[in-house]
């Protein structure tokens, strides 16, 4: 498997036809683009092309958003625009705020993101529809490429009991983000009962480790080398159904 990076892409703003962008690019990489080649795409460039800011400034808190600020030290405003994201506060305690986000992800501040958006006033939030994101980038670069390759949308995840953040996939589109092995045999002709894989999230934690986490400026990885059989799943299928969730 290889890991190539995209250099030189601008700072993306809104209105700016990403896949476009990320086509240009492309065309440089030898050898050309082929059906099972994956660009792994961070969330950031993806939510700023489709203009998620949002100006705290516009923002007015409410009583329980000003309840959950006294607990964690956050902004008010910021609580506040987390809150709209969020279907369900799991824990607050000082600093931290971890919710299940509108679309089912457990995580940390639900997405809404301060880093390298320019300006203290304004924050990122997720796109609207992951999944949908990625299969509209993957038809812009089948379009101009003339091949239609795998696309996952990554996001830095903290993970219960461990520490430290990991890239996992938020949309995907062209590949199969769940890989259901089950019925399959393994060494000693046993049946596999169980085995899930977190295929798209295995490839973005992979392409995370040439992103970087900083000041790297490098969002999107071309992954090369890999191989699958499994029909497409999207991102939205890897995260687990609240019946399921045995931490409640």
């Amino acid at each position: 498997m290889r890991l190539i990076a995209l250099a030189g892409l601008p700072e993306i703003g809104p209105g700016d036809d990403l896949g476009a962008l990320l086509a240009e690019r492309l065309h440089g990489v030898e050898p050309s683009l082929a059906r099972f080649d994956v660009l792994v795409i961070a969330q950031k460039v993806v939510s700023k092309a489709e203009n998620r800011f949002l100006d705290l400034a516009s923002v007015t808190p409410s009583a329980r958003a000003r309840d959950l600020a006294a607990a964690t030290g956050k902004d008010p405003r910021l609580l506040e625009a987390i809150l709209a994201e969020s279907a369900e506060v799991l824990r607050a305690k000082r600093g931290v705020i971890v919710v299940r986000h509108r679309l089912g992800y457990v995580m940390a501040q639900a997405g809404v993101d301060r880093s390298n958006v320019g300006g203290v006033e304004r924050v990122l939030l997720l796109p609207e529809s992951p999944d949908e994101s990625a299969a509209r980038l993957r038809a812009t670069l089948a379009r101009l490429t003339g091949v239609a390759p795998g696309v996952v949308i990554s996001d830095s995840f903290g993970r219960p009991w461990r520490l430290g953040t990991t890239n996992v996939a938020l949309g995907a589109a062209g590949v199969p983000a769940l890989w259901n092995r089950r019925g399959e045999r393994d060494r000693n002709s046993r049946p596999l009962e169980s085995t899930e894989v977190a295929w798209a999230d295995a490839v973005a934690a992979a392409a995370g480790l040439v992103m970087g986490e900083a000041d790297e400026g490098l969002p999107c990885v071309l992954v090369r080398g890999l191989r699958w059989s499994a029909p497409d799943v999207p991102a939205l299928d890897l995260v687990r159904p609240i019946g399921e969730d045995l931490f409640r």
